[in-house]
């Protein structure tokens, strides 16, 4: 097979994949709707279904967000796996979520003390200012640490210290809506409403839209610091910009949905090896579709496997993310 069909097909595959699991969200629920139904209700035929609150108010939001974020967190997964030349880098793994997370809790804590409501783009610029106060941490460690391994090891180790003074935050919160804030603080698509998924569209579609037109720069990149240089590219403000760019999708995820973890490691290289090529043209369509996809599947799995009782989503994504990163790690090991 040439390459240009390898490619046509692995995309048509992950489009198929997208659109199944979109379907399977919307239709199965602790009340399993026909896709007639869904079909007579998005075409305006089913005004009146008793289906129809389900599908436009709680499902189709849910399920879009997920779509959306997952995408979100696989290119900041590849763009940190870009930055910082390993294939294990993500935003989990780095504790940029985790330090998300922290300042989007003390702004949601403090807003629920003072009886008020909080925004959506609040809470994108509380996930921001998080994520790069982390960044900030681990490039600094990434100058004095040689070794990639001892950079995972600390990016890892700030992640515990924020989700500790997380859960210390959310434990004592005193407020009836904790219950909200602390299933949000292990992860979790619900509660998602229409102009939540407005929102994050708009700041997802914009970040994404820049990290493309940079593939080429990132394909330089990719070959080496020197080899950019001489392409004539600025390395450091190209570095700044990765940054950006990856702490502004964590924040997307994280101010929705909370810490989720292994998908910005593992679909990165589903992807590769799905493409047989690491070429950023095709990479970041590409991981963006594999994200929603992925974590599609895996909101999905998280709220019918033991329904009623609903899953944390990096219970799910942990479970099928985990053994594609040791896979990952052992084949680096062995190609040493």
């Amino acid at each position: 097979m040439s390459k240009g069909k390898r490619y046509g097909a692995a995309f048509v595959i992950l489009l198929a994949l997208l659109a199944a699991f979109l379907v399977l969200n919307v239709c199965i629920g602790s009340v399993n709707i026909p896709l007639a139904d869904i079909v007579d209700i998005i075409s305006g035929a089913g005004q009146n279904n008793t289906f129809s609150d389900i599908v436009r108010d709680i499902r189709a939001p849910r399920a879009c967000a997920a779509a959306i974020l997952g995408g979100a967190l696989a290119l900041a997964g590849y763009l940190l796996q870009t930055f910082f030349h390993n294939p294990i880098a993500s935003p989990f793994t780095l504790g940029i979520s985790s330090g998300a997370k922290l300042v989007v809790a003390l702004v949601m804590v403090a807003a629920l003390g003072y009886s008020r409501q909080i925004s959506s783009w609040l809470m994108i610029f509380a996930a921001f200012v998080g994520a790069m106060i982390c960044m900030g941490f681990v490039v600094l460690m990434s100058r004095v640490i040689n070794q990639m391994s001892m950079l995972i090891v600390s990016g890892v180790m700030i992640g515990y210290i924020c989700s500790a003074v997380t859960d210390f935050v959310v434990t004592f919160a005193d407020d009836s809506d904790i219950v909200n804030l602390h299933n949000w603080s292990l992860g979790s698509f619900s509660g998602i409403s229409w102009d939540n998924v407005a929102i994050m569209a708009v700041v997802v579609g914009i970040a994404t839209l820049c990290v493309f037109l940079l593939s080429k720069p990132i394909s330089a990149y990719q070959m080496g610091e020197a080899y950019a240089q001489n392409m004539g590219l600025n390395v450091k403000l190209f570095r700044i910009v990765l940054v950006v760019l990856s702490s502004v999708l964590a924040a997307a995820v994280t101010a929705f949905a909370g810490p989720v973890s292994f998908v910005g490691i593992a679909v990165p290289h589903l992807v590769k090896s799905l493409f047989g090529t690491a070429q950023p043209l095709l990479m970041v369509p590409a991981c963006f579709l594999g994200g929603s996809s992925f974590c599609l599947l895996c909101d999905l799995l998280a709220r019918t496997m033991f329904a009623p009782t609903e899953l944390s989503i990096s219970t799910v994504t942990a479970m099928l993310g985990a053994p594609v990163v040791i896979y990952v790690m052992i084949r680096r090991q062995k190609e040493k």
